[in-house]
């Protein structure tokens, strides 16, 4: 522990997508490896106030957190790389710090000053920046900023970073920058330029990187480290080679290899230990010796694009992990689902995810996988929207309510198996008013989900609008479908099962939220335990055979 929290600042530069998320992720996982406690936010240059209203191609997944922040993707990788929860703190956005300065103009607290971005936004930035850091409860806060160097919307987070730097004083802060350098193949030769350039921009802004983390796919040779420090005025040790690998876990162990640990801590003046990666290596062990191979349908709407899925992706590779077998994830387009091509998209897999998601477009193919599953008793999980269609198809295909819909897509349904709570009908504005962070859910005994979480009390996170509708509880229940998890407050219904199936679990809650390498959800664990079984089934008939 230390007396003063020490601040690292990760910014980027050249393009976008360099992994800086994945950088800081990494980099905590060995600080904290070593006894720091250790919290990682995001800046993000974006106007809006949160991803929370953005769709999914635009900004890939909107990550939630137990206290209900919508937010980036990134607070993800923090969240399953170190266990430790993330809050509204860890995600800061430039339409969040404009809106709060806003608020305070009109409320006086300026007292009639000209309001401009130095020194007002820059010290709402700095605020922002050290409320983790003033908690008590963390020695080291790393602030990952969004963006590129040189982009005007990153210039007054940019400021505000050479302020704090300077406020905080030496060994208080420090500026790790995430720099490409491109391998050309025509030339055979790797180039610094890009690196150099990018150095000289942040220097423009007056703030020095005090280490480099090159990614790079080939090896730096010495020489071109020795380049690299004497350009860009950081010593040699201090230029970090971030090469590509297999899997994002193997980061923090390439990072150790490299010493950024070591050359951080030197910089913060802490001291320096082996880090305990115990853990972390027989997970990474496990996952790169698997015994066998399930293969997992996910269907979604958004599958083009896997960081709309990010978290579901991740907790297969955690669960996967756990049960010693790699997890293939096929994914399917539910819009291209239909009666005719369920068989042969869908009879070959072990199991069936049907991911969550809003609005009309797609729910048909969803509708028409979960009644594949269930009549061929292929094990089943459907997240927040899949556990809807879910109960649709129950009320259409076994019930015989062949009207039967959520509100969301036909607002006049004759039969709404799904509808709006009482609470959201009178709400027009979209952002951050849904049901939203986590919410206590009670399980029935007897259930698949009290067999999984081996306890009746759970909090999960949502994030949806919709609910099911009790008015149709009895009759669903009377069919054979059961409402095993229930919010002891609301009794609003967050578990399905159909116990006469193979394995089939519908949750109102999003639990890829809360998986994490020390702790894979319970879920996804049983889920491809189930497939597992499925696979290994000798009864095991599929559509495709016959």
């Amino acid at each position: 522990m230390t007396t003063t929290t020490k601040y690292i600042f990760v910014t980027g530069g050249v393009t976008s997508s360099l992994g800086k998320g994945i950088i800081a992720a990494s980099l905590a996982k060995l600080l904290q490896a070593q006894g720091y406690r250790t919290t990682i936010q995001k800046l993000d240059p974006y106007i809006n106030v949160d991803p929370g209203t953005m769709n999914p191609y635009e900004h890939g997944e909107c990550y939630v957190t137990d206290d209900g922040a919508e937010t980036d993707l990134d607070l993800g990788h923090y969240e399953r790389f170190l266990n430790v929860t993330t809050s509204q703190s860890n995600n800061v956005t430039t339409g969040r710090i404009y809106q709060s300065v806003i608020e305070k103009e009109r409320r006086g607290e300026f007292l009639g000053k000209t309001v401009q971005v130095i020194p007002h936004i820059t010290d709402e930035i700095k605020n922002r920046v050290q409320i983790l850091g003033k908690s008590g409860d963390f020695d080291i806060v790393i602030t990952e900023i969004g963006g590129t160097v040189g982009d005007i919307e990153s210039l007054p987070y940019i400021e505000a970073v050479r302020q704090l730097k300077w406020d905080l004083g030496e060994h208080n802060a420090i500026v790790i920058h995430l720099t490409l350098v491109p391998y050309l193949s025509a030339a055979g030769e790797l180039k610094t330029k890009p690196t150099q350039h990018s150095v000289k921009t942040l220097m423009e802004s007056g703030v020095m990187a005090d280490i480099l983390v090159c990614r790079t796919e080939h090896e730096l040779p010495a020489d071109l480290r020795r380049k690299l420090a004497l350009f860009c005025n950081v010593r040699e040790e201090a230029v970090i080679q971030s090469i590509d690998a297999s899997t994002i876990y193997d980061v923090p162990n390439l990072m150790l290899e490299q010493g950024l640990d070591k050359v951080v801590l030197k910089k913060l003046n802490l001291q320096s230990d082996a880090p305990d990666l115990t853990q972390w290596n027989q997970f990474l062990k496990r996952l790169k010796n698997p015994k066998s191979e399930v293969t997992i349908g996910l269907i979604g709407k958004y599958v083009e694009l896997q960081d709309s899925y990010k978290s579901i992706l991740e907790a297969f590779i955690h669960a996967g992990a756990e049960n010693e077998v790699k997890v293939k994830v096929e994914p399917i387009h539910s819009e291209n689902l239909t009666v005719e091509s369920a068989a042969k998209e869908l009879a070959h897999l072990d199991g069936v995810l049907v991911a969550p998601g809003f609005g009309e477009r797609g729910v048909d193919g969803k509708i028409e996988a979960v009644k594949f599953v269930r009549e061929n008793n292929i094990p089943f999980l459907g997240i927040c929207l899949g556990m809807q269609m879910a109960v649709i198809e129950y009320a259409r295909n076994v019930l015989g309510l062949k009207n039967a819909n959520s509100t969301e897509m036909n607002p006049h349904t004759s039969d709404p198996v799904i509808d709006l709570m009482e609470s959201q009908k009178d709400i027009t504005d979209k952002g951050g008013t849904m049901r939203l962070g986590a919410w206590a859910c009670r399980i029935e005994e007897g259930s698949i989900a009290k067999d999984v979480y081996q306890t009746t009390d759970i909090l999960e996170r949502h994030r949806h609008r919709y609910e099911f509708n009790n008015a149709y509880k009895k009759q669903i229940e009377d069919a054979g479908m059961k409402a095993t998890g229930l919010n002891p407050e609301t009794g609003l219904v967050e578990i399905v099962e159909i116990p006469s199936h193979n394995w089939f679990v519908g949750v109102q809650y999003h639990p890829e939220y809360k998986s994490t390498v020390a702790n894979p959800h319970p879920l996804f664990v049983a889920f491809v335990k189930a497939a597992v079984n499925y696979k290994n089934d000798e009864n095991r008939v599929t559509m495709a055979q016959n």
